[in-house]
């Protein structure tokens, strides 16, 4: 069971997150800005980092390598959230989602070349569906089209997909010489730190919200109980990448939008379109060849 164990990681983030996806919904009909969201979500990492220390009693590295990987794999997820929002006021996010989609590229590459890791031919097979899967879900047919301005967004865009790739591999990386609680509570304590550079980064648009929102705690809440998803995923995700390979962690990773389409049709009778059906076919067929 125990070389299975990063199989049962990996599901839990794909699930956490697919009914994350589902639900975050509530927070664009709600008009709740993203660097608010990204406040929010920062703030959920703090029970999950708490749970993380009960779970390895206390034990907390504090020495200077353990601080430079945890905080490098902290500051490249959450630093990647805070270009992207800046991003996709400047470049449609029908092509930005799908191209930092891709992340799980630059994972494998790295893990391959530095970590030497391999995969069966089975695995293989799956990381190369996965990769369509993640592709074909993450594409939106329906262009509701973000203002265009210049070409600073595919620059931002271009950041968020290294950031997050390279997030995955230090992800792995530091599972080598530390305990997946420490790497997690390092990333929750970088994430905290950049709360100040959210909040300017739309300060009239926080402001407004707050001030022209008279149920902003019952919304902040329930904002809270969807964005606490993310951070389960996320400690789930760090402990997946202990116990497997980064090459097989990765694709799968990616495929938690199946989830978010497929909770869609239940729960909303939205119907997927013909790309999301095919993702979904796909990424049945990749999560089976990756467990094998």
């Amino acid at each position: 069971m125990k070389d299975k164990l990063w199989l049962v990681f990996i599901l839990i983030t794909v699930v956490t997150w697919g009914v994350w996806g589902a639900f975050s919904g509530y927070q664009i009909q709600h008009g709740i800005p993203d660097t608010v969201v990204y406040i929010v979500w920062a703030l959920t990492m703090i029970p999950c980092a708490i749970t993380a220390l009960v779970i390895n009693k206390g034990k907390f590295l504090r020495d200077g390598k353990s601080a430079l990987l945890g905080c490098t794999v902290g500051l490249l997820g959450a630093g990647g959230q805070l270009v992207l929002f800046k991003a996709l006021t400047l470049g449609p996010s029908y092509i930005i989602y799908p191209f930092i989609s891709m992340s799980p590229v630059i994972v494998i590459t790295l893990a391959a070349i530095f970590l030497k890791e391999k995969a069966t031919k089975w695995q293989i097979a799956g990381i190369a569906v996965a990769l369509v899967a993640i592709l074909l879900l993450s594409l939106e047919t329906g262009q509701e089209g973000s203002p265009v301005s210049g070409w600073l967004w595919i620059v931002l865009a271009c950041l968020v997909l290294m950031a997050w790739g390279i997030q995955g591999f230090f992800m792995k990386f530091a599972n080598n010489s530390m305990d997946a609680e420490s790497i997690f509570v390092w990333m929750a304590l970088s994430g905290l730190v950049l709360i100040p550079v959210a909040w300017y980064m739309n300060k009239e648009g926080n402001t407004e919200f707050f001030a022209q929102n008279p149920e902003v705690m019952s919304q902040f809440w329930a904002s809270f109980g969807i964005q606490i998803l993310n951070s389960i995923g996320a400690l789930t995700l760090v402990y997946a990448y202990r116990y497997g390979k980064a090459v097989i962690v990765s694709p799968m990773e990616g495929l938690s939008p199946m989830v978010t389409v497929l909770l869609s049709l239940i729960i909303l009778s939205v119907i997927p379109n013909p790309l999301q059906i095919a993702g979904i076919c796909c990424a049945a067929f990749a999560m089976y060849a990756l467990s094998k």
